[in-house]
């Protein structure tokens, strides 16, 4: 029982959590996720199963769809409408929600919210907020692929974003620009890279007997396929010699993949992990 399991994350439940439930569901300790989901979203997260928790450190950032809903007049501590409020203001109607959206497309430069898990100086943001302790609070780039309005009136986008974008922080901007407080009301991961939510599988269904589980490749098609034979020098983990100019490349036999092999110099690559 080896693959990518992709479950549509119920609310109210933490990433951790449905590893745990998804654990004794499939009766295996063998199972992670590649990244975290708020515990008021719902939609794709992605869960390495067995063999494939071995890739981890070896994906890819990877890009990310969401679904999402602005609400105005509103600041709170998380910033979406689960935290606390800190302050109101008056609204301000948008005129044209559209336009105001697509002044968010490209690169731009964002502040995570202070509840969540990004390291300052060692210590978790959150854990700040917890302590009532102040902290600068650094700002990152990230890339908006598309923005695209779905219900003007209802204040609906949908977002197709690069690795590490907060959409909690982009609510928040996208109120500021138009002379607005808002927060997030509503969020929806509707896609992991190649993973859509019509892939995903309903926790409370999850057994043995309906898994879906997907090939390991699906998620190190970034990396160099190269079947290599004799393959027992892989197992063995022996250095072998591949004519390529890939940095690290993945090794197959018989169409799955065996190993993680990173190039020491010219056409010499040494085993970095084995995947059996």
């Amino acid at each position: 029982m080896d693959g990518i399991l992709v479950i549509n994350k119920p609310t109210n439940m933490t990433s951790h959590d449905v590893v745990n439930i998804a654990r004794r569901k499939l009766k295996t300790k063998k199972i992670g996720h590649t990244g975290t989901l708020d515990p008021n979203a719902t939609g794709v997260l992605l869960l390495l199963v067995g063999k494939a928790t071995k890739i981890l450190p070896f994906l890819e950032d990877t890009d990310k769809e969401y679904i999402a809903t602005l609400q105005l007049g509103t600041k709170t501590l998380s910033d979406d409408i689960w935290g606390e409020v800190l302050e109101t203001k008056p609204i301000t109607p948008i005129e044209d929600f559209p336009a105001l959206l697509a002044k968010f497309q490209g690169t731009i430069t964002q502040t995570p919210p202070i509840i969540s898990s990004i390291k300052v100086n060692g210590k978790k943001l959150y854990e700040y907020a917890m302590a009532g302790e102040s902290v600068e609070i650094p700002t990152r780039q990230v890339d908006i692929y598309e923005i695209e309005c779905l219900d003007a009136a209802a204040l609906k986008f949908r977002v197709h974003c690069g690795s590490g974008t907060y959409v909690r922080s982009l609510c928040v901007d996208i109120a500021a620009a138009s002379s607005n407080l808002g927060c997030m009301s509503s969020l929806v991961r509707s896609k992991v890279g190649r993973f859509e939510l019509s892939q995903a599988q309903d926790l409370d269904s999850l057994s043995l007997d309906t898994l879906t589980l997907y090939p390991i490749k699906e998620l190190l098609s970034h990396m160099e396929m190269v079947a290599y034979e004799p393959i027992d020098d892989v197992y063995h983990g022996k250095k072998i010699k591949i004519d390529s100019d890939a940095k690290q490349i993945c090794i197959t036999h018989d169409g799955e993949c065996i190993a993680i092999y990173k190039k020491i110099n010219d056409d010499l690559y040494g085993s970095e992990r084995g995947l059996w």
